[in-house]
């Protein structure tokens, strides 16, 4: 008799006690986000994106609330990343003045004085696309010029969304981790300012400027909820926005902590496999990193990320693509009464893993050890719209990566 077939699961888990303290906890602070949102308040196109109630899903689902933090509608930019770029290149302009970044607004970046110093000066970056958009739009606004690399397979359209705001940009023959290495050599040989959104040893000023960036959205998210949540779902590339948010959360709500959960694709799942080995080493995933989840596409785990996450993280999950492609369906196509959100593939991730983990009876082992119920208030944040709108459309119209 032929042995049936067994089906793989739609995501796997990993549980590691959190340390509970990071070396790099004073930068990711309440008081640190109001320092990081006094800039970009500044911005002519600031202003808080909306965190969308499912009220009607929650009720489905059994859980007392779901939150989507929509970040499709930053600065016009359909991606969240413009957060960190901005205000890293702010960063380094305030070192540049000798000013302090609290008394830095926009303004002066206009001034005579910043134009004449960053005339000559080059950013550059590599990029799955909304990173390198953010640092195109801020270099655009200063006027100077920026270098963008993307990996192998990177989208046409990402690609071209950034050579619109001036930047200089192209796909290259490699992956993200050895793209971000081409990326030093360029800024090396230009003598050029390397702005890029993962650290490693000798690499981190920069990157955690970056990283507190990321903070003004949890910030929002924080004055948004009428009560705290009890579970924050946080999607991971090399980690800096999750380790971030990971410090800012546990900071903002020490007195009740919520269970911070990590998701990643699983063919790229460096964050999962570092936990789950859990011997004090980071875990390298080689190769060509293929998922839908392209902003999720990252082998290498960053630094001060990893640092962030290991002291404030509870579990970790690594995911199939039809969980993200799921959750991009469901936002599109709410319950009646709920509002939609157009999300991207990786702005989906852990929308996508709540849902399955929520209806799916083969995951409730997860769902208890998670400890949903129907008290459970549940945070996402959707970090991208339809920044890639074919394969939005492949996938939210065609079907495809159906988990059926």
């Amino acid at each position: 008799m032929a042995r049936e077939e067994t089906r793989k699961p739609l995501l796997k888990m990993v549980h590691r006690s959190s340390d509970g303290k990071s070396t790099w906890d004073a930068l990711y602070t309440k008081e640190q986000a109001e320092i990081v949102r006094h800039f970009h308040r500044s911005l002519p196109v600031y202003k808080p994106t909306p965190l969308v109630k499912l009220d009607h899903l929650a009720e489905k689902l059994g859980v007392a609330e779901i939150c989507i933090k929509d970040e499709s509608k930053r600065f016009g930019l359909n991606a969240f990343k413009g957060l960190g770029g901005s205000y890293c290149i702010a960063r380094y302009v305030a070192d540049l003045l000798g000013k302090d970044i609290k008394d830095l607004v926009y303004t002066d970046l206009q001034t005579p004085e910043v134009k004449e110093k960053l005339k000559d000066t080059v950013f550059v970056t590599a990029t799955d696309g909304n990173h390198g958009r953010g640092i195109a739009w801020t270099a655009s606004l200063l006027g100077v010029r920026a270098i963008v690399y993307m990996p192998k397979g990177s989208s046409e359209e990402r690609l071209n969304n950034i050579r619109a705001l001036g930047a200089e940009a192209e796909i290259t023959s490699v992956n993200y981790d050895d793209t971000v290495r081409l990326a030093g050599e360029t800024a090396e040989k230009l003598g050029g300012v390397l702005v890029q959104d993962t650290a490693w040893s000798g690499y981190e000023t920069v990157p955690s400027w970056i990283m507190q960036g990321y903070m003004t959205m949890a910030l929002e998210a924080s004055e948004q909820m009428s009560q705290a949540p009890t579970h924050i779902f946080l999607q991971a590339g090399v980690g800096a926005m999750s380790g971030a948010l990971s410090g800012f959360f546990s900071d903002c709500w020490k007195r009740n902590k919520p269970v911070i959960t990590i998701v990643e694709p699983e063919n790229a799942d460096c964050i999962f496999r570092t936990a789950e080995a859990d011997d004090d080493q980071l875990h390298n995933v080689t190769g060509d990193l293929k998922t839908i989840m392209a902003g999720l596409a990252c082998g290498e785990p960053c630094t001060i990320g990893w640092d962030l996450i290991k002291a404030h993280a509870d579990y970790f999950i690594s995911a199939q693509d039809c969980c993200a492609a799921d959750g991009m369906r469901i936002l599109a196509a709410p319950l009646p009464g709920d509002e939609s959100v157009v999300s991207g593939e990786s702005g989906a991730a852990t929308f996508g893993a709540v849902t399955e983990i929520l209806r799916r009876e083969e995951l409730a082992d997860i769902r208890r050890e998670l400890g949903l119920n129907e008290k459970s208030r549940i945070l996402c944040i959707s970090t991208e719209g339809d920044t890639d709108q074919e394969n939005y459309r492949r996938i939210v119209w065609d079907g495809a990566y159906s988990s059926l």
